[in-house]
């Protein structure tokens, strides 16, 4: 049964739970851990405050499915960029599943200009699940010219306007967590420094963590250009192509050999194929096979390169590279119980 509580109420059971608020690096006042009331769930929310940048790391499990009703009523005008990395978790607005989809791993860039009014909605989380999420807020959108001075005509026409300062109109993009994202989430959450070595540290982390998301965003843009119609049928062999390379996934078929046993030429299946899945045909084989050998090692009844050699890698030093890349420890952390974030 969901726990349904307003705004109000909420906020008054995290007010009375952080009295006394953590300061986890003595050598930074801005670095600040709020527990979550334990009568909704366990975990915290970390709020470090970088030049030009508010990180926030939220680390949460629920007890049972929590409702926040948010009641209709004023807000100031108020610029919100944000870029937020959904490590695992999911939660709702108004019952539509929002920037981490059930079981999914995702990522958005979201800017927002909230006018003076708003309609009640409800915002829920779900129970037993694992909310991990790291968000990077600009308290300045000035922050992203540097990169767009680069990159302008390869960035959504939309958003250009928005950098530029021509628009104020909201903007959404969400799309899957890349391997190359894992790694920095990684060393913001477990960041082994303090002090002015902490906060240049995790400056270039978030930095980073924007290159490669605006790098998503024209990947997303040039992709979307090499698009084509793709009837019931093409889909139904797309999958089947999919099928047919997990099965064979030990000794897998060229592009070519693959759209000749499914009826397809190889330039649809190639293009078909990332609009069906959201990848490339063999990026999709090297995702299965790593996920294989994720489930293997955590079950660790099997050698690493024995895991390494099930999953069609001779060397098990290039399997080793290729599983550290993707999950962002090594096969023999995650052998010995080290949590993984892909």
């Amino acid at each position: 049964m969901a726990n349904i509580v307003s705004q109000a109420e909420y906020q008054e059971k995290w007010d009375d739970c952080n009295k006394n608020p953590q300061y986890p690096d003595p050598l930074d006042s801005f670095d600040i851990i709020s527990s979550y009331p334990q009568q909704f769930g366990i975990g915290y929310e970390r709020w470090i405050e970088l030049p030009d940048i508010s990180l926030m790391i939220s680390n949460q499990k629920y007890h049972d499915d929590l409702q926040i009703v948010f009641e209709a009523g004023q807000h100031e005008f108020e610029e919100i960029v944000e870029f937020g990395f959904n490590l695992s978790g999911s939660y709702s607005i108004n019952g539509l599943d929002v920037a981490c989809n059930r079981g999914g791993r995702e990522n958005f860039l979201q800017w927002d200009f909230f006018s003076r009014e708003y309609n009640t909605f409800v915002k829920t989380w779900f129970r037993n699940e694992h909310f991990l999420k790291v968000d990077i807020h600009l308290t300045s959108s000035e922050i992203l010219n540097n990169f767009v001075y680069c990159v302008n005509q390869e960035l959504p026409p939309d958003l250009i306007k928005l950098i530029e300062g021509k628009s104020q109109q909201n903007y959404i993009e969400d799309n899957l967590l890349t391997p190359g994202m894992i790694l920095p989430l990684q060393q913001i959450i477990n960041c082994p420094f303090q002090g002015m070595t902490k906060q240049i540290y995790l400056e270039a982390k978030c930095l980073e963590l924007i290159a490669l998301k605006l790098e998503q965003l024209t990947k997303t843009k040039n992709a979307s250009i090499k698009s084509i119609t793709l009837k019931p049928k093409d889909i139904e062999k797309i999958r089947h192509a999919r099928d047919i390379l997990i099965f064979q996934q030990e000794n897998p078929p060229s592009l070519l050999d693959l759209a000749r046993k499914v009826g397809i030429n190889d330039n649809k299946l190639k293009i078909g194929f990332r609009q069906v899945f959201g990848t490339t045909v063999f990026g999709y084989l090297h995702n299965h096979r790593m996920e294989i050998a994720r489930q293997l090692l955590q079950d660790g009844k099997m050698h690493v390169a024995t895991v390494a050699n099930a999953v069609g890698y001779a060397n098990p030093s290039h399997f080793a590279a290729a599983f550290k890349r993707k999950f962002g420890v090594s096969p023999s952390e995650c052998k010995a119980g080290k949590k993984t974030f892909e």
